[in-house]
């Protein structure tokens, strides 16, 4: 039976949903299927290209999931739907998440002002988490795409930024401050958040069998924090976090999304994290610039398929010519790394991009990242 959400889109061409599938597959898989898949890490982009808002795309989960399947379809991405946000957990661990008309979920105001604060703050455990917000949320979402879309599911555990998560619960500059005047309490935030998400890994395996792992150093970036620093606050987070959430039955797929600018810090991660045969490491920015893709390739092309990246920055303008010729750039540089390459953007699909300029990443890996033609 068709459900309500459902009867506004067409149905998904299941013939593309099988090319697209043995597509997305194979750099995993160490075969050579059609092309170089892109994934622009879309979001509300496509409940506004669908003739939705911001505010419905993160209001309405099934929505959201349904609007980006058609989405994928549309400009020929990869074969599967998600629906997430970048706070999750923030709920039950205290804090309000506002929405904004405009804007992605946000939290109101900090919750924990002092040290005792931070000592008081308790983890909560598996069940806690299936009962919360966040929790009925990410189920709602699942069980609606597991039954709807079935072709195109595939749990998803996502915490994009652990510290960030962590910073969240005492204001950013708050966080920043304690960094150099209370680390230990800086330090015990970070770790209750990442215990938090290794539960919420846990609770997703549980449910569905599986969990692909989703996850970052955002906040911990070289515009804000020195290598040490990041290696402390992040890099040992990131280790801790995947390695217990694939004991937990999450994984076996992992992104690792190095959001900003990492213009040195990238050479901490290479020997520090936990890889599987299904990782994908991804960066964003080399100070001002889009991180390199023969960069990328040369520090992670051995342990990881790769995920390029084209600034987002230049997705809201109206030159889809340069797209093009950055995501062939990057295609030209990064398209023989060892274990596959993705072609992405530096961040999400900002939501007001236009359309003209997604199709341009998809043309530059259909004209340079053609399996057999380079």
């Amino acid at each position: 039976m068709t459900s309500e959400i459902d009867s506004r889109f067409p149905p998904i061409d299941f013939k593309w949903q099988k090319h697209a599938a043995k597509r997305f597959a194979s750099p995993f898989t160490g075969q050579k299927f059609d092309r170089i898949d892109v994934d622009p890490m879309m979001l509300s982009h496509a409940a506004l290209i669908s003739g939705y808002t911001i505010n419905d795309f993160y209001t309405n989960p099934e929505l959201g999931a349904r609007c980006v399947a058609n989405a994928s379809q549309m400009y020929d991405l990869l074969p599967v739907t998600h629906w997430y946000f970048s706070l999750p957990w923030m709920d039950e661990l205290g804090a309000d998440v506002m929405f904004k008309p405009f804007l992605p979920p946000v939290v109101k105001e900090p919750t924990i002002f002092d040290v005792e604060g931070v000592d008081k703050l308790e983890v909560p455990d598996v069940e806690d988490l299936e009962k919360g917000w966040t929790g009925r949320q990410m189920i709602k979402v699942h069980d609606y795409v597991q039954k709807n879309l079935p072709e195109m599911f595939i749990p998803m555990t996502y915490t994009s930024d652990l510290t960030g998560g962590g910073a969240q619960l005492c204001g950013l500059a708050n966080f920043i401050m304690w960094t150099m005047s209370e680390r230990d309490a800086a330090h015990k935030l970070v770790r209750k958040y990442t215990e938090t998400a290794i539960n919420g890994a846990e609770m997703m395996a549980n449910r569905y069998g599986m969990a692909f792992i989703s996850t970052g150093s955002v906040l911990a970036n070289n515009d804000i924090f020195c290598d040490a620093d990041i290696n402390e606050l992040s890099v040992r987070y990131l280790k801790d976090f995947v390695h217990k959430s694939l004991m937990k039955g999450a994984g076996p797929q992992v992104l690792y999304h190095l959001c900003g600018n990492h213009e040195t810090s990238y050479k901490l991660f290479r020997d520090s994290l936990v890889y599987t045969p299904m990782t994908i490491m991804h960066a964003g920015y080399m100070g001002r610039e889009v991180f390199p893709s023969d960069v990328l390739m040369k520090e992670f092309g051995d342990r990881a398929t790769i995920m390029g990246s084209v600034d987002t920055r230049i997705m809201i303008l109206p030159n889809a010519k340069r797209v093009y010729e950055q995501a062939k750039e990057q295609l030209i540089r990064g398209r023989d790394s060892k274990f596959g390459y993705i072609l992405g953007t530096a961040c999400e699909l900002p939501p007001d991009s236009l359309p003209m300029n997604v199709n341009a990443l998809v043309q530059a890996a259909k004209d340079h990242g053609t399996y057999g033609a380079w």
